[in-house]
């Protein structure tokens, strides 16, 4: 990593073998554990500044999904919901972590919520950020040109037209220019983006796509989750709009909410000064 970069992520790499490639993952602190699993197009780096702070009092693992962040960036690989699963369920195993929580964002949510409900005994408690575990038909426009046949891989890979206005999209606050070049770092080449690709190809909107069948089950196991849960929600977020914060408080109406009405997408960024404190008082408890 660049050394201008160093203080903005200043964490120890270290690697998981899945396969023929390696999963690269934060590891961070002492005590009870929280696992963050973010989703698309970020990294690790998205949770960096609660890695910091959390640090302090628990042990902190955050993975980069394969061909995100750090990890390696197979042009061959399983891109699909369920091999997400698979690989944060591995990695979990692999640490040998018998009891921890769980942070999720945008793609994270399905991925991490996928793994919690088939380890429902292990899941200690559940924080939720801007982000879904359900079928939903609703899509931005701008994300559903980049799903397009042919020409949305196209210009996610060779134009960046997925992770690049992701560093102004996604934020009220406009983002420092050494933040938007840590968000963009790993994906410096076409070939270095085929994840951030296949994650919107991923989308499951209509029966017979490849995830449709894994999303569904998923959803449909959500209510076995007793967890206690703190959803934290950016009110100006493009994408999870407030249609799906509702729906969260349909599915866990006993839930502990918080809503920051001036925050877009990447709500930690946003909101970093409110949320910081809230998730510590929340784990603490």
């Amino acid at each position: 990593m660049e050394l201008e970069l160093k203080s903005l992520y200043p964490f120890q790499s270290n690697f998981l073998q899945v396969g023929d490639y390696n999963l690269h993952y934060v590891d961070e602190g002492q005590g009870e554990c929280i696992v963050l699993v973010h989703g698309n197009p970020t990294w690790s780096f998205y949770y960096r500044n609660i890695i910091k702070e959390l640090s302090k009092t628990h042990r902190v693992i955050a993975i980069d999904h394969m061909g995100c962040g750090l990890s390696d960036k197979p042009a061959e690989y399983n891109y699909t919901l369920e091999q997400r699963v698979k690989d944060l369920s591995s990695l979990i195993k692999f640490l040998e972590l018998k009891k921890y929580s769980l942070m999720v964002h945008d793609w994270g949510g399905a991925i991490g919520l996928g793994h919690a409900v088939d380890h429902i005994d292990e899941v200690d408690k559940l924080i939720i950020l801007n982000t879904a575990a359900f079928r939903s038909k609703s899509i931005p426009w701008q994300i559903s040109l980049c799903k397009a046949p042919v020409i949305g891989p196209f210009i996610v890979k060779y134009f960046n037209a997925f992770a690049y206005p992701a560093t102004f999209m996604t934020t009220e606050k406009k983002l420092s220019p050494q933040v938007k070049k840590g968000y963009l770092l790993p994906y410096s080449s076409p070939k270095k983006r085929i994840a951030i690709s296949e994650f919107v190809q991923d989308i499951p909107l209509e029966e017979g796509h490849r995830s449709y069948e894994t999303l569904k089950a998923i959803e449909e196991k959500l209510p076995l989750l007793k967890q206690r849960k703190l959803i934290l929600w950016g009110g100006k977020d493009f994408c999870f709009h407030d249609e799906f914060f509702v729906r969260w408080q349909e599915i866990y109406p006993e839930a502990e909410y918080e809503y920051f009405k001036n925050a877009g997408h990447y709500v930690l960024e946003d909101a970093r000064e409110e949320i910081i404190p809230r998730v510590q008082k929340f784990l603490s408890l």
